[in-house]
């Protein structure tokens, strides 16, 4: 099974230098890294280049103009470019867990995407991370919250099965799924720009189509470090969109990833 790790990512080469550091670290390492990079300035470029010479792996970046919060269309194109069989996502902003990869692929299975544990780095630590450009934590570690989710008990995640039903616990920023799944329901829904709800639009559309979700507890676990909070300007659109997935039990979007492919 070939594997991507895709991570969207806008203007924030700090972070998503740190992101690198716990890629280059990971017990099992994907086959391809994708970078939707949805209008960063020139930085980003430059931090990526100097990632490729560390690495053997094969690295894609998808960049389109700036032109506003347009996440859903920069994951589509760059999804479009991918080889692998099997997505493992991410955003710029997170740290990953050693194991995360190794993680993700042990629970892929047919006919389901999977969904992990999220640690928030809190907004009072946020300069000595990048300071220390510290990657590893525990649940006794400083400057987080959320600390029983930094528990990674393989066992324990045994105990989860898979649901038909949305997880209030989905987060984009750590999300697996199959590629053909992810074609078969068009992809991230382009209608829905700004920030809010297309991560759950996607997973309704895919759970309508037959796809059963899995929770990764004491697994799968990402570090994600404090910014402001994006405008919510569309988000009463979005909910919206979401709202009509659900009540017409939509399985395709209109405008999606097939016209990249």
């Amino acid at each position: 099974m070939k594997t991507a790790l895709l991570v969207s990512t806008y203007n924030w080469p700090e972070a998503l230098n740190l992101l690198f550091k716990s890629l280059l670290r990971q017990s099992e390492l994907p086959d391809e890294f994708l970078i939707a990079d949805d209008g960063s300035k020139p930085e980003t470029t430059d931090l990526i280049e100097g990632f490729r010479k560390q690495t053997d792996m094969e690295i894609v970046h998808v960049w389109h103009e700036d032109e506003g919060f347009k996440r859903s269309e920069i994951l589509n194109k760059t999804i479009a470019q991918s080889k692998a069989a099997y997505i493992i996502q991410t955003d710029g902003d997170c740290i990953l867990h050693k194991h995360f990869i190794k993680d993700h692929k042990a629970f892929a299975k047919r006919g389901q995407y999977l969904f992990g544990s999220r640690v928030n780095i809190l907004e009072e630590y946020r300069d000595e991370l990048f300071e220390t450009e510290n990657i590893s934590f525990n649940m006794f570690s400083k400057g987080i919250k959320n600390r029983t989710r930094t528990l990674h008990i393989p066992l324990l995640s045994n105990l989860y099965s898979p649901q038909t039903e949305l997880s209030k616990k989905l987060r984009g920023c750590n999300v697996s799924f199959w590629r053909d799944d992810f074609i078969k329901v068009n992809g991230y829904n382009e209608a829905m720009t700004g920030w809010g709800r297309e991560d759950s639009e996607l997973i309704i559309r895919m759970i309508n189509s037959g796809v059963k979700g899995r929770r990764l507890r004491y697994r799968g676990i990402i570090f994600h470090i404090w910014h402001p909070v994006s405008s919510k300007d569309n988000l009463d659109s979005n909910e919206a969109v979401q709202q009509k997935a659900i009540e017409e039990k939509l399985t395709r979007c209109e405008v999606g990833i097939e016209q990249y492919l």
